[in-house]
């Protein structure tokens, strides 16, 4: 992706961008409808609903039945958050049953967006009717959003979630510094950004823990890691192969520790005010950990469950997986990678790399770049029509 050509935008407190402003005070960097398929028997008319018309994303769960806690409000709390997340502008719910239909319509319309629904129940589980009807429906949705327009918001609005995938050691001597640089501009805004994978801190939570805001921050953070360190053990094989796995092998990362201490890069510098649960939005702005999956898709979406409006992704060979619902800058730092892969990497930090540029300054250009996206203009991803959000889930169905 292009730098800006105007100055850097990063002085404190004086950043103002153009959103859209959503009746909870989120500001929102899209304006689309979502159709939600909240039940795996309607993840197939969701998807053929929300391709019949411009101005849709999709999200549909291939579960939702058979579920009992902590997983059942787990895999509802990511669908409504899902709902909820400020770059939607309106929601149709497309479900079976016409109780929890009308449950996790309710929960989202608590927000102050429009909502609608149509389920199997109210058509005889005729798929049909709901094809037809939901067509309908998310046609007067898409016209009443499309009425919205751009203001001018304050960018300590923005909630952006940070992820790597298929890293190399690159990313870690690179790409991630960038990142983590580029955080701490957005948290000197007044910005929120949030940063999961709590398998990679594995090796590097002291140095997570040193920067907690308070003991109990660094308490949960150690908690949080001894947690999947015993998950890791109970299974009775080894990370390696799995995380790291073997595109992380092949670029040089050998253990999860070694993995974790460029990871843990991407969050800057600045103190560590929080850990969340999955899809748990910030309540005051600054620096989060969410304790979940590393797994990308299923972290991405427990990132855009919990209201990040934009994704920071960094990647050694490549990784094509973006979030549906937010924007998903790909950062690479192999120039390799950049030459192989045009059309799937926007940002191109490998001039640190290659010693043309510092971390300090390659940061400011990406800090720009996020802007850039935050007003409109389109990743690759998004383009590519890549975008998709993969609820996590805890244990199997009864």
């Amino acid at each position: 992706m292009e730098a800006r050509a105007a100055e850097p935008r990063s002085q404190p407190g004086l950043l103002k961008l153009q959103a859209y402003p959503r009746a909870d005070g989120r500001l929102g960097i899209r304006n689309r409808v979502l159709v939600l398929g909240i039940n795996g028997l309607a993840a197939r008319v969701s998807e053929r609903i929300a391709a019949a018309l411009s101005g849709v994303v999709l999200a549909a769960t291939h579960a939702g039945r058979g579920q009992v806690e902590p997983d059942l409000s787990l895999h509802f709390d990511q669908l409504v958050g899902l709902g909820c997340n400020p770059n939607v502008a309106a929601v149709l719910v497309v479900g079976v049953d016409a109780q929890t239909t009308a449950a996790v319509a309710a929960r989202i319309a608590g927000t102050g967006k429009p909502v609608a629904t149509v389920s199997f129940a109210e058509h005889g589980e005729d798929m049909l009717g709901v094809l037809d009807q939901g067509i309908r429906r998310a046609t007067a949705l898409v016209r009443q959003a499309s009425r919205q327009r751009r203001d001018s918001v304050s960018a300590s609005g923005l909630v952006v979630g940070v992820e790597c995938g298929h890293s190399d050691a690159m990313s870690g001597i690179v790409g991630n510094p960038v990142v983590g640089s580029a955080v701490d501009l957005l948290i000197d805004q007044g910005a929120s950004v949030i940063v999961g994978e709590t398998v990679e801190w594995l090796g590097a939570e002291h140095l997570l823990a040193r920067r907690a805001r308070n003991e109990a921050v660094a308490a949960r953070i150690l908690q949080a890691v001894e947690n999947r360190e015993r998950i890791a053990s109970a299974s009775g094989r080894s990370l390696t192969g799995n995380n790291p796995g073997e595109e992380n092998i092949r670029g040089g990362l050998s253990t999860i520790e070694e993995k974790s201490l460029g990871a843990v890069s991407k969050t800057g510098s600045r103190p560590i005010d929080g850990v969340l649960g999955v899809a748990e939005a910030p309540t005051t702005p600054g620096l989060y950990l969410m304790d979940g999956p590393a797994f990308s898709p299923e972290s991405l979406t427990g990132f855009a469950a919990a209201g990040a409006q934009l994704m920071l992704f960094t990647t050694g060979p490549g990784n094509s997986f973006a979030s549906a619902i937010a924007p998903t800058i790909k950062i690479a730092a192999q120039a390799e990678t950049i030459r192989r892969l045009p059309e799937q990497i926007d940002f191109d930090a490998s001039p640190v790399a290659a010693g043309a540029e510092t971390v300090a300054d390659c940061g400011r250009r990406l800090f720009d770049s996020i802007l850039d996206v935050a007003e409109g203009t389109l990743t690759l991803g998004e383009i590519l029509r890549e975008g998709l959000e993969v609820p996590t889930r805890i244990r199997g169905s009864l």
